[in-house]
């Protein structure tokens, strides 16, 4: 078949085609007397298959898988499906953790003693004590000030930065945690976190299915050795 012909299935530019070829995506294809490059079956299943795993996967990580099927490395391709849904199971178990800590943003934080300053804060988040600065200036954290002027975090800053923390994890911008938090601290409410974290709960479901889907294109993939 011609570059058009595979490409017409997805609807695709014969160009995408070349350069999936070009990439490795594609095993390369035969040249005709003219030169022009011939593709076959297997050449459509390697990018149904590619196609297919790309919303699971990301583009970086099927393409490489793809890669490694034509180089015939197949355990590589496995250790990045296994890499792919072990990253998954991460982003569920945050999950749990924020629905877990949803269900006390209605009751008063437990008494516990507030942490005296950003670097303490950051080192209990692992993270930057500029990131805790970045979500200040975006509303999410609102420490209170000491005398000195040094910042000090009571316990339901602890609270939304935690919140915040794994919200980031769940790949939420900050403007939509900042609107999240904000509403939970003035309306009492816990609505518009909960309707987040379906939305999250549902992203990961249809991560999981694109997964299945491209795990199976592969494998027929896989069974049509070259």
């Amino acid at each position: 078949m011609r570059p058009k012909d595979l490409a017409r299935e997805h609807g695709l530019s014969t160009q995408a085609v070349r350069n999936y070829e070009e990439d490795g995506i594609l095993p390369p294809a035969e040249r005709g007397p003219q030169g022009y490059r011939t593709y076959t079956e297997r050449h459509a299943q390697a990018l149904r298959a590619f196609l297919t795993l790309r919303p699971g996967f990301g583009h970086a990580r099927a393409a490489a898988m793809l890669r490694a099927v034509n180089e015939r490395s197949a355990d590589t391709a496995f250790q990045l499906i296994d890499e792919g849904h072990a990253e998954l199971l991460r982003d569920r178990g945050t999950l749990t953790d924020v629905e877990h800590a949803l269900r006390n943003l209605t009751q008063e934080p437990a008494v516990r003693q507030s942490v005296p300053s950003i670097g303490a804060l950051a080192h209990q988040l692992s993270v930057h004590p500029a990131t805790l600065r970045k979500w200040e200036a975006a509303g999410i954290l609102r420490p209170e000030r000491d005398r000195a002027g040094h910042r000090r975090y009571p316990p339901i800053a602890v609270r939304d930065a935690r919140l915040a923390h794994q919200l980031r994890r769940g790949g939420y911008p900050l403007s939509r945690i900042a609107a999240v938090l904000d509403q939970v601290r003035h309306a009492g409410g816990v609505a518009p976190l909960e309707e987040a974290l379906r939305g999250w709960r549902s992203r990961l479901t249809a991560r999981a299915h694109a997964m299945l889907d491209g795990a199976a294109q592969l494998a027929c993939y896989l069974a049509d050795p070259p």
